[in-house]
Parts: C-alpha cells; sequence; structure tokens
C-alpha cells in the first residue's frame, strides 16, 4: 500500500431535491431553499399516511434519461446514472485504462420501487407478468453494475450498504484503493430512491420523521429546540477520485483533496446512535489521522444533523470527544435542512457539497433554526452563510447510519 499517495476530486455530479445538477445544489443551498414537496394526493387517499411530504428530486429523471433507460432501471439506479455522466464530463471524461478504473456506488435500500411494484403485479396477475428484468433492477448493486459498464470500469465494481453511511463508505473505499495502487481512477457516490408509501409509512411508525405537515419546508431544523425528525429525501452525489498525479498529468481541475477515510461500529443499538458519542468520534479521529492532520487543523464540519432530537444530540457529544477543546475553532453546518436526509445517498451528496466549500470557500448555512436547543453549544452556521479564510483549510463530513456505521471524511483545499 502506498499509504502517503494523494487523492483528489476532478469532478462533482449530483441530482437533489434543490437541484438536478452539483453547480444547481450548490446555488440552491447558498440561497437557503429547501426541497420539501407534498406527497401525491393519491398516496394520500389511498394510505392515510401520518406524513404528508417529502423531498423529491428537483428535476424528473424523464427530462434527461432516455426512455429505454427508464424502462431498464429502478429510480435509485437512474439518479445514479444522472449524477456519474454529470461527474465524468465534469472531469473532462478523463482517458484511463478500463483496468484502472473504478465504479463504487453506495445505496441503503435499493430498487425499492421495483421490488413492491412487481410484488404487487405477482399478486395481482401472477408469476408470468412479473417484468423480466425485476432482479436485476431491484438488487442492491444495479447502479455500480451499470456505471462498470457504461463507463468499462474493470478495477472493481463496489456497493456498500450501510444505511446513510452507504455513500460515504463507497467514496472512502474507493480512495483507499486508489492509494493502494489498484485504481488511478474511480467513480464514487451514494444513490437512494425511497419515497415510496412503505418506508415513510415504516419510518413514520418509528417515529423518525418530522410531521410538520402544516409547514413541509420548515420540517428539517438540525439542532432546534423544537425538531421532531428528518426530512426524507432522495437523489444521488457522485465525485471522480484521482491519484494526484494523474490528475496533474491531465491538466485537471481540483476542487479538493479527498484526504482521509475514518470508520467504526457503535454496536450499540440496530437504530439509535451511542448517547456516549465514542464510535463517531472515533470514525472523526481515524479521519483526521488518516489525513496526517491534527484536529485543530479542521475548520469546518458538514454534520451528520438529522434533525432527530436524539441523533442531533448525540453528535454534537461525539464532536466534543473527537476534537477536545479544538472544538472551539469549528463551525458546523447541517445541510440536510435543505436537502431532506437521502439516506444512503447522504453522506454522497455532503461529500459533494464539502468539496465545493472548500473550493468556493463558503459554508452554506443550515436553514429554520429558529431558537438553538439550549444544550448545544457549538459555533452553528445558522445566520447567513459563512466565509472562510485564506491559506490551507482542512475540513471534515460525517455519515452515521442505522446499524451503528459511523463514516467520517476530511478533505483538503487545493
Amino acid at each position: 500500500m502506498t499509504a502517503d499517495k494523494r487523492v483528489v476530486i476532478t469532478g462533482l455530479g449530483a441530482t437533489t431535491p434543490v437541484g438536478g445538477t452539483a453547480p444547481a445544489t450548490w446555488e440552491a443551498l447558498l440561497a437557503g431553499e429547501s426541497g420539501a414537496k407534498p406527497l401525491p394526493q393519491e398516496w394520500l387517499d389511498r394510505y392515510e399516511l401520518p406524513v404528508t411530504f417529502a423531498a423529491s428530486l428537483k428535476q424528473d429523471p424523464s427530462e434527461v434519461l432516455a426512455k429505454v433507460e427508464i424502462r431498464r432501471a429502478d429510480p435509485f439506479a437512474q439518479y445514479a446514472m444522472i449524477a456519474c455522466r454529470e461527474a465524468w464530463q465534469d472531469a473532462g471524461a478523463p482517458e484511463v485504462e478500463p483496468e484502472r478504473l473504478l465504479a463504487a456506488i453506495g445505496t441503503g435500500i435499493g430498487g425499492v420501487h421495483t421490488l413492491l411494484a412487481q410484488y404487487d403485479v405477482l399478486k395481482e396477475k401472477g408469476p408470468r407478468r412479473v417484468y423480466p428484468l425485476t432482479v436485476p433492477m431491484l438488487m442492491p448493486n444495479a447502479a455500480s453494475g451499470n456505471i462498470s459498464l457504461e463507463f468499462k470500469a474493470r478495477a472493481g465494481a463496489h456497493t456498500a450498504v450501510s444505511a446513510c453511511a452507504s455513500g460515504a463508505e463507497s467514496m472512502g473505499m474507493a480512495a483507499n484503493m486508489i492509494r493502494e495502487g489498484r485504481a488511478d481512477v474511480a467513480i464514487a457516490g451514494g444513490t437512494e430512491a425511497a419515497i415510496h408509501p412503505l418506508p415513510i409509512a415504516g419510518f413514520a411508525a418509528a417515529h423518525a420523521l418530522s410531521r410538520r405537515n402544516d409547514d413541509p419546508q420548515g420540517a428539517s431544523r438540525p439542532w432546534a429546540v423544537d425538531r421532531d425528525g428528518f426530512l426524507l429525501g432522495e437523489g444521488a452525489g457522485v465525485v471522480i477520485l484521482e491519484s494526484y498525479e494523474h490528475a496533474k498529468a491531465r491538466g485537471a481541475k481540483i476542487y479538493a483533496e479527498f484526504a482521509g477515510l475514518g470508520m467504526s461500529a457503535d454496536a450499540y443499538h440496530i437504530t439509535a446512535g451511542d448517547p456516549e458519542g465514542i464510535g463517531q468520534a472515533r470514525a472523526m479521529n481515524e479521519a483526521i489521522d488518516a489525513a496526517g492532520l491534527q484536529p485543530s487543523d479542521v475548520v469546518h464540519v458538514n454534520a451528520h444533523a438529522t434533525s432527530t432530537p436524539i441523533g442531533d444530540a448525540a453528535e454534537i457529544v461525539s464532536l466534543k470527544r473527537a476534537f477536545g477543546s479544538a472544538i472551539d475553532g469549528v463551525c458546523l453546518t447541517g445541510t440536510k435542512s435543505m436537502t431532506g436526509h437521502l439516506l444512503g445517498a447522504a453522506g454522497a451528496i455532503e461529500a459533494v457539497i464539502l468539496a465545493q466549500t472548500l473550493y468556493h470557500r463558503i459554508v452554506p448555512r443550515t436553514i429554520n433554526v429558529t431558537e438553538v436547543d439550549p444544550a448545544i453549544d457549538l459555533d452553528l452556521v445558522i445566520d447567513g452563510n459563512r466565509k472562510l479564510p485564506d491559506g490551507d483549510l482542512a475540513a471534515m463530513s460525517n455519515a452515521f447510519g442505522f446499524g451503528g456505521h459511523n463514516i467520517a471524511l476530511t478533505m483538503k483545499s487545493v
């Protein structure tokens, strides 16, 4: 393993509830826009769902994909393809041998739309009417498989399935594979399409979703004293990762250095994080150490910050544990307040945002925080976007998932 090999980000792609591309998403975040929208009325009439809104995509995939691509891919794989194509073009469509190109696209759930729709077909019309592509559409690795096929990525096609940490874990694993010399370029990210009556009913039954049905755009409010759950979102985020040498040799634009990955498991509870923050803090410290940094070098964290009463409080505990006295020099934002919580794509979208934060040296605000929980006493970016200083910068994003999966990523400015 070549531990000192630098990995950089040369391309960004995204389709989110606030924008159909990475630049459009970035501009919407700077404008403080919420992606919350009403659910289809037919769902509400049929199922009487207790939550009547979610953060669905800003741009319909049919606007950018061919009809045959829509028919042959579950929405989660469609979203991944859209983001991957954008990221690849943004990186200048790098020339790389197929055996040196890697695909790593994570998801938390996979093809839930296909699975449930075809089960309805089976019940109502019998097995002969089930769509022949059902299995390759519902399998969680469909996105990475399709990306590998399109881009001829033969160094590997990997799929991390670790709930809300999936996208970030895929990026971190891809970066490590470049450091190990197994690839020169990687297409890495996460995708999710779980806005469907069943996941909504399940999350609502678990009291995880906000029920601000009278104020959807104000529903996601990380750190606020009156937060009551997360806003379900959908979409995909993708980065093109390259070894620094490969990127410089072809004169590529570099957004940021992908500096470190930290990974741990709480082994505490299947849905709740450890309130002591031990595992989350260990992931953060590993990400800092892997980047050759000290806690005092990190100036900003895009927090997991889902807007749940327990989760937000636990992350604050873990941040204090990880950074110690250096936490006073760290500003926090929670961009899920605008995008919603994209589950397996959340960490990937937030990594795309973090790269833009370092590149533009601006931290997007957290919206909807009218009164901060008095137990949360850190530097929160809530009153407007914040300009970061000149010079070398380091920042972090966190992604924590059901099952106790903890991922932290560090990036450096270039």
